[in-house]
């Protein structure tokens, strides 16, 4: 294990320099304050709906909580939700929230913790430029709920995001999103500017079948030795009455030695999920 200490869901570490940072209670002000302006956009970009607005929403159970390739959960068992709310416009906003333990997974007598929720509100717009090219931008928080020792570098991170899908043909689509974080990442200490590069290619293989796969690439603003690539291949089968079942794999080339959490368990390493989803 690093001797690197920064809490982080790509780096479960140590606990000897969780409050090296120097963070003092101002930034947690500072950290809110941001939350509070980000909801307030959000619920401007809201007031634009119109009464034909749609809402969708979905809840799953998945056998590991995997977010860009590393297990948020321990690699055990997660409950996830979300709702969302679009305009004819394409504007939309939306809430979306998971049972997680990386954080509580670094607590100790000495700097104990506690959060196993994450919360994300995201708001945003998507557009057409032809019937087979379409884009999105957006703006996404997510959000760490919890008890953290004195100086604690937060976990809440800011994103901002731009991507484009092309239909390729009937069955086939590709798409490719980048998100930068305009706060530390996760956590990281002094990572602003960290970015994430997501690749996607589906094809729908029959009916209500579809196989996905993905590339991408973590970089970490002032902490190289934490960026890798991570990959993911997968199949979902969808049925009429809005259940699907979907099994993937997933891996990454992350330094396990950065990315063993105080269990003893390598949160990056290759593993296979498997989730359930009601969609409404």
């Amino acid at each position: 294990m690093s001797s690197h200490t920064v809490a982080t869901p790509f780096h479960a570490s140590t606990t000897t320099g969780i409050l090296s940072n120097g963070c003092t209670h101002t930034r947690t002000t500072t950290t809110r304050s941001t939350r509070t302006r980000l909801a307030m956009a959000l619920l401007a970009l809201f007031g634009i709906a119109d009464a034909q607005a749609g809402t969708t929403g979905n809840v799953s159970l998945t056998s590991d909580y995997v977010f860009r390739g590393v297990s948020q959960s321990n690699s055990d068992p997660a409950l996830q939700g979300g709702v969302e709310f679009s305009a004819e416009s394409g504007a939309y906003i939306g809430a979306w929230g998971s049972s997680i333990s990386w954080l509580s997974d670094l607590s100790t007598t000495a700097a104990p913790l506690s959060s196993s929720l994450e919360l994300d509100v995201y708001g945003g717009y998507r557009g057409t430029f032809s019937d087979a090219v379409s884009y999105d931008v957006g703006a996404l928080y997510y959000w760490y709920p919890g008890d953290f020792p004195a100086g604690f570098n937060s976990a809440d991170t800011l994103e901002v995001y731009a991507g484009i899908t092309v239909a390729a043909s009937e069955k086939i689509s590709l798409g490719a999103k980048y998100s930068v974080s305009t706060t530390d990442l996760f956590g990281y200490v002094d990572s602003g500017g960290s970015g994430y590069l997501d690749l996607t290619a589906n094809l729908a293989v029959a009916e209500g079948w579809t196989i996905g796969a993905h590339a991408g690439r973590q970089w970490i603003a002032g902490n190289d030795a934490f960026e890798y690539t991570d990959w993911k291949l997968g199949v979902t089968r969808a049925f009429d009455n809005g259940f699907s079942v979907g099994l993937a794999y997933t891996g990454t080339d992350a330094d396990d030695a950065l990315y063993t959490n105080p269990f003893g368990n390598k949160v990056a390493d290759d593993t296979v999920a498997l989730a359930i989803t009601k969609a409404f």
